[in-house]
């Protein structure tokens, strides 16, 4: 807790000590009275004391269940009315000293408990009306000729002190609720200072442990990524050296009886050691963090270049430019070698169509060839095929074969295109 909080007067505890002290005041000045008036006589016979005394004493008791008892301004208007009573009385019974200084003692009770100023004002008004008219009364069961200008000349230093005390006490008790007022507020800007501190330092820590669990998320992720591009390496590599070493073999065993197979064998062969040579490149660029330069239009159309030279092959192409990530753009690469490969491995394909296009928020990809052809049902899902659908379903998308005897092969790839 600060200091200023710490030693801060509470409403609670400044009227709990401040009634009991307006009680003590109450108290002394009604012994005060009492005695000075002791040895007075009115009315004839009547002694100021018999009335004084019970008349204190009722005004002292009345007050304490005012003070200590009743709460709020609506239970103790019976009380303030009794003590205007009990003024009049004693006003009409004493010498009249002092009667200023009990008007003043039951006001400050009040105006130490209101909130509005203006009933502070109303009451202060309403008092200094019903002190003239005590004097006037007073005067008047004395016998005394009563005018106006007299009762406020002989009342005018009374009514002067009256002013003065509301203005001062008032004015103290404003002055101490303001600072209060202040006092809270800047308690209150501190707390939230305290809580914005918290928050923030929170915030701080959360920051750290998300970026720290980006850091892990990226290292898990590259990981992952590295080891997917080294399985495919050893995948790709081992099917394709494979691939040509069959192709070889197979074309040593023609090239005396049919030279033109031996041939289209071992172009077959040589383009699928082209293709796993640029596949072993690109991993390794991946591997390294290395950017392909080349958009996704002009690797392709190297692909087909490649396929084309020094093989005897035709492929016509119809390329859209087409922006995709990374792992979308490698599948296409990939999948259009392999197309090309099969097409001449397994179809003994002479010309090929390509086409990628982008239709609304798809990218359809189509290669078609000219070969043998087989019936569909017939066609087995081998490593490259496999591969292919697991790899496009991976991307959300999906592949589509279609083929018939003497019809050639057809691959249909449907993409989702990417928001960029």
């Amino acid at each position: 807790m600060s200091k200023r909080k710490r030693f801060r007067l509470e409403p609670a505890f400044l009227q709990r000590w401040g009634n009991a002290l307006i009680f003590c005041l109450l108290i002394f000045v009604e012994i005060l009275l009492i005695f000075g008036n002791w040895h007075s006589v009115f009315f004839t016979n009547v002694r100021a004391w018999w009335v004084i005394l019970p008349v204190c004493v009722f005004l002292a008791g009345e007050n304490a269940v005012k003070i200590w008892v009743l709460h709020t301004f609506r239970e103790k208007i019976a009380c303030y009315v009794l003590d205007t009573l009990c003024l009049i009385v004693l006003t009409a019974f004493t010498d009249g000293s002092l009667i200023s200084t009990l008007y003043i003692i039951i006001l400050s009770e009040f105006y130490l408990g209101q909130k509005n100023l203006a009933g502070s004002i109303a009451m202060g008004v309403a008092s200094i009306v019903l002190f003239l008219v005590a004097f006037a009364v007073s005067g008047a069961l004395k016998g005394e000729s009563v005018h106006v200008t007299t009762l406020i000349s002989n009342a005018f230093n009374d009514i002067l002190l009256m002013a003065l005390h509301f203005l001062g006490f008032n004015l103290a008790i404003q002055i101490w609720r303001k600072n209060r007022e202040l006092g809270d507020a800047l308690a209150e800007v501190d707390e939230s200072n305290k809580k914005l501190r918290a928050a923030y330092e929170e915030l701080d820590e959360s920051n750290k442990k998300l970026q720290e669990a980006y850091q892990e998320l990226h290292e898990v992720t590259a990981l992952e990524e590295r080891q997917r591009i080294a399985k495919d390496i050893h995948d790709t590599a081992g099917h394709s050296i494979t691939t040509i070493i069959m192709q070889t073999e197979a074309a040593k065993l023609v090239i005396d009886t049919d030279p033109e197979e031996a041939k289209r064998k071992i172009a077959s062969a040589n383009l699928q050691a082209r293709n796993a040579l640029e596949e072993l490149r690109e991993s390794v660029h991946l591997l390294s963090g290395a950017t392909e330069d080349l958009s996704l239009r002009d690797a392709l159309l190297s692909i087909v270049h490649d396929s084309t030279d020094g093989t005897g092959i035709v492929i016509r192409t119809d390329i859209d430019d087409i922006s995709l990530c990374e792992a979308k753009r490698r599948f296409l690469c990939n999948t259009l070698k392999e197309g090309i490969s099969n097409g001449l491995r397994h179809g003994n394909a002479t010309a090929f169509y390509f086409e990628l296009k982008k239709k609304g928020d798809k990218i359809a990809f189509l290669l078609s060839d000219n070969g043998s052809g087989m019936e569909l049902t017939k066609l087995r899902k081998g490593f490259g095929l496999k591969g292919m659908y697991a790899r496009a379903e991976s991307l959300g998308g999906s592949v589509r074969c279609e083929t018939e005897p003497d019809e050639g092969f057809e691959i249909h790839i449907d993409l989702p295109a990417d928001n960029v």
